[in-house]
Order: C-alpha cells, then structure tokens, then sequence
C-alpha cells in the first residue's frame, strides 16, 4: 500500500486493463473509486500484449498474481524476408536486469487477473459519459441516461477515442501511416515456444509471438493512409505480401480466413504529448495521453506506469490539481521518448535496419534495457515494490518462482 495522504472520491472512465489496474491500486490505497464503463459488460477486446519487467513490476505492485498466465519469453528473434539475421535479443538478460519477467499475454487474460478479488460493484456498466464540468471543490460527469456522478477528481482511461481528452482541448491522435493485421489462432506446432519472431521487409514486417496454452499472437504491418479501401478478401493481399517469408509464416497464412481479419485493420496513431495531459482535478491515463504505435510493445506497459505514478501522486499532502499535475509532468518525459522511438518507422523497412545486422547481439540487448530502465522510474518503482513486499508481510512475489526458473535457464540471445 502507498501511505496515503488523505482519502479521495475518484471517478474512472473506462474498465479497460489501465482503468481496471488503477482502480486496483487506488483501492488498496484506501480511495473511495468507481469505474464507469459504456459497454453493458466489463471485456477485453484484441489478442494478446507483451508485458515487459516494467509493467510487470506494477503488477506485482498491484497484488496481481501472473502466474502461468500466457507464455514466459526468453528471446525475440528479427530477421529479414530472404532469411537474414538482423538482431536477437536475450530477453532472459533483459528480466535478469531488471529485476522482473516478460510474458505475452492473452488481454483478456491479463483483464481477468487484474478483476481476480476485485469489488466488482465497483464498476457501473451501461454509463457512456457525454460532459463533464470541473469544479473548484469537485468534479461532475454527466452520462448518456442521464444521470451524474461527483468525485474529487476524474481519470480518463478511455482509450485513443477518449471522451474525457476530449474536454481537455488537448491535439488528437496523428495516424502514422502505419497498420496491423493481427489476431489470436491456436497453433500449438508454432507457439510452443518461449521465443518471438519480427520479420521486416521493404514493404511491411510481421511478428510471431507465443501466447501460452497453444495460441500464437500473429500480425503483418502494412502501409495504411486514411483513404484505405478495405479488400473483398483480406487475407489474400496478407498473402500476396507475405507468403514465403518463414515456413512458420506460410503455416500461419494457410490457417488463417477472412474471418480472421473481420476485426482487422487496426491503424496505428500517436498522440502528440503535451506538456500538461489534465487540467484542475482531471487528468488522462494509457491511450487516452498517449497512444502510441505497438512497436517496441509498451502500450500496455506505459499504462502500469502511469498507475504507480499517480498512486504516489495522490499519496502526497499536495492538493488534488497539484497531484494530478505532478503525475502527468513527470511521465510526460518518459511517455514522450518511449512514443518518440515507436513512432520511428525503423522496423518497417529492410534497409533501415542493416546497420542493427552488424552489432553483437549483446549490445541489442542492453541498448533496449538500458531504454526500458531509463523510461520507467526506476527509482520509484523500487521502492514501490518494496513498500508492497512489507505491506503483504513478506509474502512471496506472484512471479518470484517463474522468474527465479527462467533466468536460471540459458540466454538465448549470444
């Protein structure tokens, strides 16, 4: 638990895994919380995210026990088309140093983990918010049915399309230029692995990465522009782009329909950060700050940070503007570098990426831990951490045995 400076009334719009984490913690921080969802039910849309040490640590952090959720990774292995190495990097290194494991991760399952003791009627389905108005000494949201709820302070964790950013008067999100294809199929022959496959070309790249229980997580990036016209069969240009590129990859374009790609594509978009992402007693979290592209896979992971910072935020005795104002002025360094490196299309393109073939797999390696360590508040997330392990009276951590196997396995990366 985050000593706490005073208890406070907090509204959250949205029961997305970022609404869900922050409601979690504040809870344990002995805040009277309500989260509103629009949907009639609380679901995780999408297939599977990669939870790095950064956002593992939150977790942990937050009571979520992780364990054999989806698939620990031990190594990413990037390639070109024509079969050429470009990079490995030993993700056993990466969780050694920093203190935590990577997984992939179903995000439903994630969802589920996170709503597991969870005081459920503390959601509100069925409550599309459409105003909100803030106060000197409060905050109102107005929804769809016509009813209204008041806190002393609002989190807008609604997603990209963000009722609350839109109050704000804050830029929108920016499309990159960039699409996924992407989705979920139970491929036990291919996701039975621990390693995870990005393969770039001129035109485009694709990623293969075990998701746990036989389910591979699959998607083919593509240029995207705004007058995209979507094709009578989807899954023919996927395989007019792709085919041939892997035998794993060819094994995956021969199982996949267009019923598959139904729900695809998903455009990638990027929030200009500013230098203030709430005003008064309202603030933002995870995509509705700052959704950025899947890149380096840190979305979700960004949201876990932005819970541990403004759990501190409103621990402190400052007034709730100044909390919230502090929370969103110290990620905005971290989120804006972390977005910054996403939204460089480096992985994109073959060419691009050669220099990456002539640098020892070691340096890959600490290049992205040393990035992972310098964005994520170390400091804090330590002691964080260590404030929970006393709190839950030196209670094992949920992934201290899950860890402690996987970094004493080989490194797959030298």
């Amino acid at each position: 638990m985050v000593p706490t400076a005073s208890a406070r009334r907090v509204l959250i719009v949205g029961a997305g895994v970022g609404g869900i984490a922050t409601a979690r913690g504040l809870l344990r921080d002995g805040h009277d919380v309500t989260v509103f969802e629009q949907a009639s039910a609380v679901r995780a849309a999408g297939g599977a995210i990669t939870i790095w040490p950064n956002g593992a640590r939150v977790l942990t952090q937050l009571g979520v026990d992780m364990t054999g959720a989806g698939q620990l990774l031990s190594a990413v292995h990037v390639s070109t088309a024509a079969g050429r190495r470009v990079a490995t990097v030993d993700v056993t290194a990466v969780n050694a140093e920093l203190g935590a494991p990577t997984r992939m991760v179903p995000r439903r399952v994630l969802l589920e983990r996170l709503l597991d003791d969870f005081p459920i009627h503390r959601i509100r389905p069925d409550a599309r918010a459409v105003g909100v108005t803030d106060g000197p000494d409060g905050v109102r949201v107005d929804f769809a049915d016509g009813t209204t709820a008041e806190g002393d302070l609002l989190i807008g964790a609604d997603g990209r399309h963000s009722t609350v950013r839109a109050v704000l008067d804050v830029d929108n999100a920016e499309p990159t230029g960039w699409c996924s294809w992407q989705g979920l199929i139970e491929l036990p022959d291919i996701a039975d692995s621990d390693v995870a496959v990005i393969i770039i070309g001129e035109g485009g790249n694709l990623g293969l990465w075990p998701a746990g229980n036989g389910h591979l997580q699959w998607w083919f990036d593509l240029p995207w522009s705004p007058d995209f016209v979507r094709p009578d069969s989807p899954i023919d240009t996927i395989r007019s782009h792709f085919a041939g590129w892997s035998r794993p990859v060819d094994r995956v374009l021969a199982a996949l329909t267009d019923d598959d790609l139904s729900r695809s594509p998903f455009p990638h978009f990027r929030h200009p950060i500013p230098r203030d992402w709430g005003r008064g007693r309202i603030t933002l979290l995870g995509d509705a700050a700052h959704t950025m592209p899947p890149t380096l896979a840190q979305g979700t992971n960004q949201a876990l940070l932005d819970t541990m910072v403004l759990r501190r935020a409103l621990a402190s005795p400052r007034t709730v503007p100044r909390a919230l104002r502090w929370y969103g002025r110290t990620r905005r360094r971290s989120v804006a570098a972390v977005s910054w490196v996403t939204s460089r299309q480096v992985s994109h393109g073959e060419s691009t990426m050669k220099p990456a073939a002539l640098l020892p797999s070691e340096s890959v390696t600490n290049a992205l831990t040393s990035f992972i360590r310098a964005t994520s508040h170390t400091a804090m997330s330590t002691d964080a951490t260590e404030r929970q392990s006393a709190t839950d009276n030196g209670r094992t951590s949920p992934n201290s045995a899950e860890f402690g196997e996987l970094v004493r396995r080989p490194g797959c990366g030298s």
